[in-house]
């Protein structure tokens, strides 16, 4: 069933667990997480990143999210992650999507402001909620990590959180308190106080963690006591069906045909086995 970020991140509040949200870029990887969610019976969030356009652009795949959470028997909210213009936001709005992230983190502070703000009123008529980033998390989902000369970039400033929180009225925020996008090129150092005094000072917003992937179980939960109620989570999962793809191939005797609807099979199981187990620690099961 199709839900809102707030309806899936309150059964997280609730709960004291974090949703999964899982990048979808093509039609397995979207069949992998829903059928993940449903054999769990666990509430979900299938996500679409602007820059995954070269992937597959939003006006193909988009439609698609939105039917298959709509068919789910569990709530599935479509979600556009790293949104990067309006007309982006707008475009997946006026599909289904029912909430939207505006990442303005590589703005200056006032123009982050002034420009989520306007993605809010943009999603306001739709009655979808708006998560926004504060803080460094390296590059995006195809980026190798972040180096360890900008670890003194990566931590959100509690004060400025709140400020921020007050003057654009997201619903929730993607904190900076260690992870980053992509792969680890050192061990994460992760600093749950910061995820506990922007929850203090924010009236206890819903904290989106990005950079996911590569975080150990007692990480994730550790983080999870400490507030975060959204997980991003991709880099992974889409390593676990190139991976799987690639044994397939190497595994096949020379004489079989090498049929692509065969190795995405392979791809489709690798990858809704990694989700399920990421949802599972998410839902501290």
């Amino acid at each position: 069933m199709l839900a809102t970020l707030k309806n899936v991140l309150s059964f997280a509040e609730k709960k004291q667990t974090a949703v999964g949200a899982f990048n979808t870029p093509n039609l397995e990887s979207l069949c992998a997480v829903i059928e993940a969610a449903e054999e769990l019976q666990l509430p979900v969030i299938v996500q679409m990143a602007q820059c995954h356009e070269t992937l597959i652009p939003l006006s193909v795949i988009g439609p698609i999210m939105v039917l298959q959470a709509e068919k789910a028997s569990v709530p599935v909210c479509v979600h556009l992650d790293h949104g990067e213009t309006f007309d982006y936001l707008k475009q997946a709005l006026d599909m289904g999507f029912t909430s939207v992230m505006f990442d303005g983190s590589g703005m200056p502070y006032e123009e982050n402001i002034e420009a989520t703000k306007k993605a809010v009123q943009i999603a306001a008529p739709f009655g979808a909620e708006v998560e926004a980033e504060l803080g460094c998390m390296g590059q995006r989902e195809f980026g190798s990590g972040i180096s360890q000369d900008d670890a003194s970039k990566i931590y959100t400033d509690p004060m400025q959180a709140k400020d921020f929180v007050e003057r654009t009225g997201i619903y929730a925020l993607a904190c900076s308190f260690g992870t980053t996008h992509g792969l680890y090129l050192t061990e994460p150092k992760l600093d749950f106080n910061i995820v506990r005094q922007v929850r203090e000072k924010t009236g206890n917003i819903p904290i989106v963690m990005h950079g996911g992937s590569g975080v150990s179980k007692e990480d994730f939960h550790a983080a999870i006591l400490a507030g975060v109620r959204k997980i991003n989570y991709f880099t992974y999962m889409d390593k676990a069906g190139g991976t799987a793809s690639e044994r397939y191939l190497k595994n096949l005797p020379e004489s079989e045909p090498r049929f692509y609807s065969s190795v995405r099979l392979e791809a489709m199981q690798a990858m809704k086995e990694n989700v399920a187990e990421a949802m599972k620690i998410f839902a501290r099961m």
